[in-house]
């Protein structure tokens, strides 16, 4: 994995949004991988497991400020968000960084869909983060 995880800045990775549960990312050594890679300041951890259901917005929505704020700030950078298969999960926190940062709720999902043709678009997810929209998020750009 350590191999693998040093090429990316080769590719024009800049920041790394690791959403793989914590016993994951203690089994794989990725997360470790990616902060001694990338330095700790730019992999933000967003521990969840992907059971299909709600995921609460304190495991994922600093991770999706950390992304928003990095394009925003950064225009240049390239932000890796991944999991484990990188069908769900990822999926979930890029589409709540493309709400933050003014896509409509289709318009997000059409982006990851065609973007990523694994991807899948988990209901109970996206409901997850339009409701923190609504509730803690604040204003859109």
């Amino acid at each position: 994995m350590g191999g693998a995880v040093a090429r990316l800045p080769e590719l024009g990775v800049t920041h790394v949004v690791n959403c793989r549960a914590q016993l994951q990312t203690r089994i794989s050594q990725d997360l470790w991988a990616e902060r001694r890679v990338f330095g700790a300041d730019r992999v933000v951890h967003a521990p969840m497991w992907d059971h299909g259901r709600p995921q609460p917005p304190a495991l994922w929505a600093p991770a999706a400020r950390f992304a928003a704020a990095v394009l925003d700030e950064e225009p240049t950078s390239g932000v890796l968000i991944h999991c484990q298969q990188g069908r769900r999960r990822s999926a979930m926190v890029t589409y709540a960084v493309l709400r933050l940062r003014g896509r409509d709720p289709d318009e997000a999902e059409r982006m990851i869909l065609e973007g990523r043709t694994p991807a899948s678009i988990v209901p109970a997810y996206r409901e997850s983060v339009e409701r923190w929209l609504v509730a803690d998020a604040g204003p859109l750009t």
